[in-house]
């Protein structure tokens, strides 16, 4: 798959995983009360934004009722509206808000995918849905070459540390550790896989935004960082 056309469209016919085909079909067949009148997407979600992006923003899942309703990662719940206004703070939407396609919101230097493309029974892939969905995550990347990569939460972390972990034996996965806020270099020993800096953070959903372990100053900190590191390349660079 030689462009990110032909992996969506491949992403779109996968039913590789039982488990997650039937549930995101099943909540797009019953649907939530608020959404009844809507036909939800109820497929594989496909990452969003910049082909060209130098950022690469990795999520867990589509949410139930969000990406799996409306075909857009971070698009329709409670996680997509701290995090857009969060990149339009930071310059990388250009716009705070998102419904769904056809709102006119466009990111600027920035990718937003996830490490599972269907919506987890209880937000909890399997580590084999997990090691199934790799692929298309890891094409990504190569396909993007980002030069930033913020992981939204640990399985995203996980996930994309087994990527690395497999293209680089000397890599020790088990030398990182997911701290909101953490900063590490991957090199990769691959042309295929480029080097790229990992900055950590929690995830938006709800049970960290409302508990106040995830704050709006917390993850304002960290889109200040990566425009940093944008910076220091650019001065690199020149």
């Amino acid at each position: 798959m030689d462009s990110l056309d032909e992996l969506n469209t491949f992403l779109l016919g996968c039913r590789l995983c039982p488990r997650l085909v039937e549930w995101r079909e099943a909540v797009a067949h019953h649907k939530r009360r608020l959404y009844r009148h809507q036909e939800y997407w109820g497929k594989p979600v496909p990452g969003f934004g910049d082909p060209r992006a130098q950022v690469m923003v990795i999520g867990l899942a589509p949410g139930a009722h969000g990406a799996n309703r409306t075909g857009r990662m971070f698009t329709g719940d409670a996680s997509g509206d701290f995090l857009y206004p969060a990149l339009y703070r930071a310059g990388f939407a250009n716009q705070p808000h998102s419904s769904g396609p056809g709102d006119g919101l466009q990111l600027r230097n920035l990718y937003i995918t996830a490490a599972v493309r269907c919506v987890p029974p209880d937000n909890r892939p399997a580590p084999d849905e997990l090691a199934r969905c790799r692929p298309f995550l890891e094409r990504e990347i190569q396909l993007i070459r980002p030069e930033i990569i913020v992981v939204l939460g640990r399985i995203a972390f996980d996930s994309l540390l087994r990527i690395y972990s497999a293209a680089a034996p000397v890599f020790q996965r088990s030398a990182l550790t997911f701290a909101h806020g953490a900063t590490y270099f991957l090199r990769s020993q691959r042309p295929d896989l480029p080097s790229a800096t990992l900055i950590c953070s929690y995830h938006p959903s709800q049970q960290n935004t409302r508990t106040g372990r995830l704050t709006q100053t917390m993850f304002d900190a960290v889109w200040t960082q990566v425009n940093r590191f944008l910076s220091q390349n650019e001065e690199q660079e020149t």
